[in-house]
């Protein structure tokens, strides 16, 4: 017997009344897959072959990777170059947008219909378009097939930011569910301590991690998240190989292994779920397509959050104090004054 469960023991027969606490255990499940890139329709039908097996196994929640629906476009180069402009690049653009869904829309009914059917709270990367502006976006839905909301990411990296725009505060949300409170952070979002504190600060207990970042170094972020946070983590990335890609000479891929075949891999998954104790529960797997399943033990949270949380006792609010602006945030603001006309239909004094 452990030490803790020696204590424990002690404790219920020292003090009187002591309750046997019911245990809450929510079955996990991460979705390790690769869009069919250019073919929206296929990577909605991929997905929800993939939901469905997940639902099978009991699961509870799903999560999908960043830019699922559409697609991450990694080695895009877009035609981009500074003072560049050319019409292949314009065109491989064209064919992005396309791809991209409109929120709320048809493909996000689809969706809803999926989680409802599975009875599954799903959160799935996907890129928005509104208007001709791309968002990169995590959506998310209920078991009684609502769609609950979105987060955009606020922060595209690198070159992501010459095709998406940048979400604002409006939506940054942490669902209050039967299951813990759910929210997400968007692949290097995850760097951000300010955006971070802004989950944390809205109580968030499942922490959605949809990423395009399958490096080793990723998997010590996401530790480090779960133990500051005190919660649990669910990295998911896609697993992609050469031939999943479209045909094109101007994609720039730097391949996790020194060979230009097809079946070389491009994105190397390492989709993760982490306890708030520090516990790997699942994966990484850095080897194929599947499914990362664990089951979260939400005492686990109270557990960690005895010696260390962040927005609680363990916070300095009259020294460190964050002030996050939820209000949307419009390029144009139409403003029109209503005028009532005058009622003749009455005499008028004279």
């Amino acid at each position: 017997m452990s030490g803790t469960e020696e204590m424990s023991k002690a404790l219920k027969a020292t003090t009187p009344g002591f309750p046997e606490m019911p245990s809450t255990i929510v079955r996990a499940t991460i979705v390790q897959a690769s869009t069919v890139y250019n073919d929206t329709p296929k990577t909605i039908e991929k997905a929800g072959e993939f939901i469905a097996q997940a639902a099978s196994d009991g699961a509870q929640l799903v999560v999908l990777p960043e830019a699922y629906i559409a697609g991450y476009p990694r080695g895009y180069r877009f035609g981009l170059g500074v003072g560049v402009h050319n019409e292949a690049g314009r065109d491989c653009f064209r064919k992005y947008h396309a791809s991209a869904i409109v929120v709320p829309g048809p493909e996000v009914d689809q969706l809803a219909e999926m989680a409802r059917k599975n009875k599954v709270y799903l959160v799935i990367g996907a890129i928005e378009k509104d208007g001709y502006t791309l968002y990169c976006t995590a959506l998310f839905f209920s078991p009684e097939g609502r769609f609950l909301g979105k987060h955009r990411k606020v922060m595209p990296t690198s070159l992501e930011r010459c095709i998406w725009g940048y979400g604002d505060g409006s939506t940054i949300p942490v669902y209050d569910t039967p299951i813990g409170k759910l929210g997400a952070a968007i692949c290097w979002e995850n760097r951000m301590p300010l955006f971070r504190t802004s989950l944390y600060g809205k109580g968030i207990e499942l922490y959605c991690a949809p990423t395009a970042d399958g490096s080793k170094e990723w998997q010590s972020s996401m530790m480090h998240i779960a133990l500051e946070g005190g919660c649990f983590v669910l990295s998911a990335c896609q697993f992609c190989l050469r031939k999943d890609f479209p045909d094109h000479a101007d994609y720039l891929f730097s391949d996790w292994y020194d060979n230009k075949h097809p079946e070389a891999i491009v994105s190397q998954g390492g989709s993760v779920i982490i306890s708030p104790l520090g516990k790997i529960l699942a994966g990484p797997n850095f080897e194929s397509e599947g499914l990362i399943t664990a089951d979260l033990d939400l005492g686990d949270i109270a557990r960690a959050k005895l010696y260390f949380d962040v927005v609680g006792h363990y916070s300095r609010p009259e020294v460190f104090n964050l002030t996050v602006n939820e209000n949307q945030r419009k390029p144009v603001t139409f403003v029109s004054k209503s005028v009532k006309a005058e009622d003749d239909s009455e005499p008028r004094d004279k």
